[in-house]
């Protein structure tokens, strides 16, 4: 199932009176439920394949379905910026830098990048998908070393 498709589930379920909702599609289903303000642990949403289910992950204590759904509060991101136009991550996967290990990183920091220039790849569930400049200018800032795990709508470059 989709991330963005979770997340929207995330969303509706904040913004719903809802207790708890569970989507099937197909053989992959998720179940999101809320945890009332003080609990000591809720189970984090499971997504699982009907062929293969999924072990049960241990209860851990959270305050909302989106710190169930990532394991944690979200990150204030943007405190430690320079000025520009920042691009983000559009998924959780594996940042790299470069096409290969043996191979120059894309871009560094001074240079300049037009829009639809790939700046960086990220690896999501064996697919790797490149990450472009939306805008062209010169790349003032890289938020993140090649091989490192990236979360959804984290800064990865600021272009000026």
């Amino acid at each position: 199932m989709d991330l963005r498709k979770i997340k929207k589930l995330i969303d509706l379920l904040e913004e719903s009176n809802l207790a708890e909702i569970e989507i099937k599609e197909g053989e992959e289903s998720v179940r999101l439920a809320r945890v009332p303000n003080g609990a000591l642990a809720a189970p984090a949403p499971v997504v699982h394949h009907v062929a293969a289910p999924a072990p049960a992950a241990p209860a851990m204590p959270m305050q909302s379905p989106v710190e169930a759904a990532t394991g944690g509060a979200p990150k204030a991101h943007g405190h430690d910026l320079p000025d520009g136009h920042v691009v983000r991550a559009p998924m959780v996967g594996t940042f790299y830098a470069s096409p290969s290990p043996d191979k120059p990183a894309f871009v560094s920091v001074g240079q300049a990048v037009k829009a639809g220039e790939t700046l960086g790849i990220i690896e999501a569930m064996k697919m790797f998908n490149p990450i472009e400049a939306d805008v062209s200018g010169t790349v003032v800032a890289i938020k993140c070393e090649s091989g490192q795990p990236v979360e959804f709508d984290q800064p990865l470059f600021v272009i000026a």
